[in-house]
C-alpha cells in the first residue's frame, strides 16, 4: 500500500513538473514571438507595405491566417512548428500596418501605442495570474466567448460595408472582453494539463494578446486620438 501511495505521489509530481515546463516554455515562446511581430510592424510602417482592403482583403487575411494556424498545428511536435509560428507572428505584425499608420497620424499616436502595449501587458499579467491560482473552472466562460467571437467576426465583416464608427468601437470593446476570457481559459488549460503542447499553447495566447492590443489601440485612437 505504501508503495502504491509513493508511486501515485511520484506520478502526481511528474505531471506537475510537466505542466510547469509547458507553461514556462509557452511564456518564453510568447515573449519571443513579439520580436517578429514588432519587426513585421516596423517594416510595414517604414516601407509603406500595401495591405489588401475591403471584403476581399479581409477574406484574404483570414485565408492566410487560418492557413498558418493549420500548418502550425500540423507541425506542433517539431521545430518546424516554432518556425511557422514565428513566421505567422511576422505576418500578423505586417497586418498591423494600417492600424499603426492611422494611429501615428494622431499627434499623440506614439503615446497611444505605448498605452495600448502597457494596457495589454497588464491585462495579460493579471488574468494569467488569476487563471494560475484560481480553483474556478473557466471552461464555461470559453463557450460563451467562442459564440461572442463568431459574432464579432461577422459584425466586423459587415462593418466593412457599413463603416459605422460606433459599431467599430463596440466590436473593439467586446473583443477585449472575449479575448480576456480566452486568456483565463487558455492559461488554465495549461495549468490543469489540458494543453500539453507549448507551441499550440503559445499560438492560442498570442492570438488573445494580439486581439486585445489591436482592440485597445482602436479604442484609444477613437477616444483619445489628438488630430491637431
Amino acid at each position: 500500500m505504501e508503495y502504491n501511495l509513493n508511486k501515485t505521489l511520484d506520478q502526481s509530481a511528474g505531471r506537475q513538473v510537466a505542466r510547469n515546463s509547458v507553461l514556462r516554455n509557452t511564456y518564453w515562446l510568447l515573449a519571443l514571438s513579439m520580436i517578429p511581430t514588432v519587426l513585421g510592424a516596423a517594416i510595414g510602417v517604414a516601407f509603406g507595405v500595401p495591405m489588401p482592403r475591403g471584403f476581399i482583403g479581409a477574406l484574404l487575411f483570414l485565408g492566410i491566417a487560418f492557413g498558418f494556424i493549420w500548418a502550425i498545428e500540423k507541425n506542433k511536435h517539431s521545430g518546424a512548428g516554432v518556425a511557422l509560428l514565428l513566421g505567422f507572428t511576422f505576418f500578423m505584425g505586417l497586418m498591423l500596418t494600417p492600424l499603426l499608420n492611422r494611429t501615428l497620424g494622431y499627434g499623440n499616436g506614439g503615446t497611444l501605442i505605448m498605452l495600448a502595449f502597457g494596457g495589454t501587458a497588464s491585462i495579460f499579467a493579471v488574468l494569467a495570474s488569476i487563471a494560475t491560482v484560481s480553483k474556478r473552472d473557466f471552461s464555461g466562460v470559453a463557450k460563451f466567448a467562442f459564440v461572442g467571437l463568431v459574432l464579432i467576426i461577422l459584425a466586423s465583416l459587415a462593418n466593412i460595408f457599413f463603416q459605422i464608427p460606433a459599431l467599430t468601437l463596440t466590436i473593439s470593446v467586446l473583443a477585449i472582453g472575449i479575448f480576456s476570457a480566452f486568456i483565463l481559459y487558455d492559461v488554465q488549460r495549461i495549468v490543469n494539463g489540458g494543453e500539453t503542447n507549448y507551441i499550440s499553447a503559445t499560438l492560442a495566447l498570442y492570438l488573445d494578446v494580439y486581439n486585445i492590443f489591436t482592440s485597445l489601440l482602436q479604442i484609444l485612437g477613437f477616444t483619445s486620438g489628438n488630430r491637431e
